[in-house]
């Protein structure tokens, strides 16, 4: 259990600290604009699905159901 505090202590204490926590955020703020365009995408195209699905039970006759 030493070590990996002794190995902590050197990490945070080197200059691959800040870096890391800069990875880290940057990491971060890509993974919050990947869900946020992917969340766009997947309710534009379920708007789409739902109007073609529309129109088709609307030309069929059908109920919608």
């Amino acid at each position: 259990m030493k070590r990996f505090a002794d190995k902590i202590r050197r990490f945070v204490v080197s200059e691959d600290g800040p870096t890391a926590v800069e990875y880290a955020v940057m990491l971060a703020l890509i993974i919050v604009v990947c869900l946020a365009a992917i969340t766009t995408v997947g309710e534009s195209a379920n708007d789409t699905f739902q109007n073609v699905a529309n129109q088709l039970s609307t030309t069929s006759g059908g109920s919608g159901q």
